[in-house]
């Protein structure tokens, strides 16, 4: 069996990362990160509208909601990622 990064986070840490991500979702800097319309993962073409916001490292493993640990991804990428890491992606 492999070993996985696994992170205790409580249920306060996991409403504060969220009310983050809203403030995030609004900001300049991400309508101009999904503009772009290409999905992190699959790097799939998209209409902006139709990109979600996906935590590299997902909040309820610890993830925060910075720059560097959020992207686009498209609803289908988004969907089969759920709580994973990317790594682990591969063994699903």
């Amino acid at each position: 069996m492999e070993d996985f990064f696994i992170s205790e986070v409580s249920p306060e840490e996991i409403k504060k990362e969220k009310a983050k991500a809203r403030e995030l979702r609004a900001s300049q800097w991400w309508k101009r990160k999904k503009s772009g319309g290409i999905c992190y993962y699959c790097q799939g073409k998209f209409k902006p509208a139709d990109l979600t916001m996906d935590h590299i490292v997902p909040i309820s493993r610890g993830g925060k909601n910075n720059k560097g640990n959020v992207v686009p991804a498209c609803k289908e990428c988004n969907s089969k990622k759920k709580y994973h890491l990317p790594i682990e992606l591969h063994s699903l």
